[in-house]
């Protein structure tokens, strides 16, 4: 089993698209996007953000602090939200999240936790958690696991915290 989780994982890897992200000035932003932001987050601490394009598709993404819980919001160009991430303690996980990241990698180290809820037609839905490991062999791995506790996608992110 373990070993197809990593042939899973490299394969995951490998195909993985990157998208290019340009950090852009908050004033800089569409004015749009930041009304929209903050009509959901009235109390929000506007935070960086950047304009991210893969292929034909262009999306923001503004980082915001709301009290001490950070998150950050995916939009259209024209203003409407399609991701939010929110970063939650790993011990704020439900209790069949950690126990899959567990029993797939023993002995891993949590770096991260983020609840990820997609908005369609308006509507917010938890769709997966979001979890990156350090694991026994060191690797920094980034897991999306459903909120039943299934694995969805591994992510290997080593090289990218060298950079």
């Amino acid at each position: 089993m373990r070993a197809f989780l990593a042939v899973l994982a490299m394969g995951f890897g490998i195909s993985a698209v990157r998208s290019d992200e340009v950090k852009v000035e908050l004033k800089d932003v569409p004015k749009g996007i930041l009304e929209t932001v903050m009509k959901r987050f009235p109390k929000a601490e506007l935070i960086e953000a950047a304009k991210e394009t893969d292929g034909d598709k262009v999306e923001f993404e503004v980082t915001l602090k709301v009290g001490e819980t950070k998150y950050d919001v995916m939009l259209t160009p024209d203003g409407k939200i399609t991701l939010i991430e929110k970063t939650i303690g790993y011990l704020d996980l439900p209790k069949a999240v950690v126990l899959a990241v567990e029993k797939a990698y023993p002995m891993s180290k949590p770096k991260l936790a983020e609840e990820m809820t997609k908005v369609v037609e308006g509507k917010e839905v938890l769709a997966y958690y979001e979890v990156q490991i350090l694991t026994a062999d060191m690797k920094l791995l980034e897991l999306e696991v459903s909120p039943e506790g299934k694995i969805l996608m591994t992510e290997d992110k080593s090289k990218e915290e060298k950079k």
